[in-house]
């Protein structure tokens, strides 16, 4: 009996999905990666360079309480920024399109990365930051919502796993970039009295993703749901949210069941942004404040120990990210399997007692090793849940919008978070001497408890299309 080679192949399911991916599909799965890695180097940029900075516009050791303060309004600012830039993007990408917003974004956080290596006081430099986190909240939407609308649904899942897991190959990068000039550092490549200091070639370094945008701009095309949504509006088949600017944002939140799950989805987000901003980012100073007694006790001093100090701040940013990457795939392979819920539900937990472990008990360099992989590989897989499931929350005329808003409004709550870090170690804490900042971290874990507490509100999307 002859098979009738007519009847199409049914779809393929896990992993397997992506062998139905059309050379075109990858080709755009190649460039939002590139645009989100980048983006995401930029941000461990600041991260690794943040206190080595403001050490030297305010020309105090970075061990000193006051760049540590400093520090943290920085990255409260940044945050801002994030924030502002994400919701304004998230509009622009519904209405003029995925592949312009994009293109917008990766061009402003390049230029301003760029800039702040000319900081010359604490002020300018959290202009630029300001400036930078305007472009970085915008990318992340416009890429992976992007992509979502690009695949095929069968594949969808996998995709933006392997997306978001691959955002680990900017922050190594950063990492990397880090420890070598560390090294040179220790070795007197930078005198102590130059301009030229190891922060400032690290935001030189951020411009590069501006090279990205000339493949962006004439590369790609806008996804097919897009572009028929946006002619049904024209032809005046299905209403415009745009009556104002801003339409779509008022629209997601005066429309039912949408206004309810961009609600819960910024709860949902915003304790994993809290968690790894407020918290688990502030790793590299955890780190240095754990080893630079004992490194000092080894003899090390001046240009020595400032490069000792970078290396092993790069080294834990970069075993971080290590772990977040194997982290994110967990995730992508747990809730292909269980839902999406049940996976959010356990990596909470998961993240909750892992970042309180290692703020607790990392004393060596030992630790460095284990506990930060661990907190990473927790913490960062629930951006990969974040990446597959906010776009499968959302209609196509709302899911930049949704998806934009979700991630990065929950910023300007997260804002917070390493100010509330700063005042838990310095005013809550003080009395505990150096252990303020370890009692500070773990009472900032509670904010998991967050995402926990929201899940039973938002709907179960493993295995539906993406709703219309």
């Amino acid at each position: 009996m002859s098979v009738d080679s007519s009847v199409p192949s049914p779809p393929r399911t896990g992993w397997a999905s992506l062998k139905d991916l059309t050379r075109y599909q990858w080709f755009v799965f190649v460039v939002c990666c590139l645009a989100w890695d980048l983006d995401c180097m930029d941000q461990q940029l600041f991260v690794l360079a943040r206190d080595p900075a403001l050490a030297t516009v305010l020309q105090k050791p970075a061990s000193d309480p006051q760049v540590g303060s400093y520090g943290t309004y920085a990255t409260s600012v940044f945050l801002i920024g994030w924030a502002i830039g994400g919701i304004g993007f998230g509009v622009l990408g519904d209405r003029l399109g995925r592949v312009k917003t994009l293109t917008m974004t990766i061009g402003l956080y390049a230029l301003f990365t760029g800039l702040s290596a000319l900081s010359t006081g604490p002020w300018d430099f959290m202009a630029y930051r300001l400036l930078t986190g305007l472009g970085v909240g915008g990318a992340f939407a416009s890429a992976v919502v992007l992509l979502a609308e690009t695949v095929p649904n069968n594949a969808r899942p996998y995709i933006l796993g392997l997306f978001q897991a691959s955002s680990v190959l900017g922050n190594c990068s950063a990492a990397l970039i880090n420890m070598y000039l560390g090294s040179l550092q220790k070795g007197g490549a930078f005198p102590a009295d130059g301009w030229l200091l190891p922060w400032r070639v690290m935001f030189l370094i951020g411009i590069l993703p501006g090279i990205l945008l000339v493949i962006v701009q004439f590369s790609l095309r806008e996804p097919e749901k897009w572009k028929a949504m946006r002619e049904a509006e024209a032809l005046g088949k299905r209403p415009s949210p745009w009556q104002a600017f801003f339409g779509t944002l008022v629209g997601i939140f005066s429309t039912s069941p949408w206004n309810k799950r961009v609600l819960c989805g910024l709860l949902l987000t915003g304790a994993g942004v809290i968690g790894l901003w407020g918290i688990a980012f502030f790793s590299p100073r955890l780190v240095q404040l754990a080893l630079e007694s004992t490194l000092a006790g080894e003899g090390l001093s001046g240009d020595q120990l400032k490069g000792e100090i970078g290396w092993w701040r790069g080294v834990a940013s970069l075993v971080q990210n290590g772990g977040a990457f194997f982290g994110i795939f967990a995730f992508s392979w747990v809730t292909g399997v269980f839902g999406r819920k049940p996976t959010f539900a356990l990596f909470f937990v998961l993240a909750m007692l892992s970042t309180a472990g290692t703020f607790w008990f990392l004393k060596t360099r030992a630790d460095v090793f284990w506990m930060i992989p661990i907190m990473g590989f927790c913490q960062l897989a629930l951006f990969g849940g974040y990446a597959i499931y906010l776009p499968e929350l959302f209609p196509t005329k709302f899911r930049s919008t949704g998806t934009s808003f979700c991630y990065n409004a929950g910023r300007l709550v997260a804002a917070l978070g390493p100010a509330a870090l700063g005042q838990l170690t310095t005013v809550v804490f003080a009395s505990q001497g150096a252990d303020a900042f370890r009692y500070a971290g773990v009472t900032m874990c509670s904010i998991f408890l967050v995402g926990l507490f929201v899940l039973p509100f938002l709907p179960e999307t493993k295995g539906k299309p993406l709703p219309e």
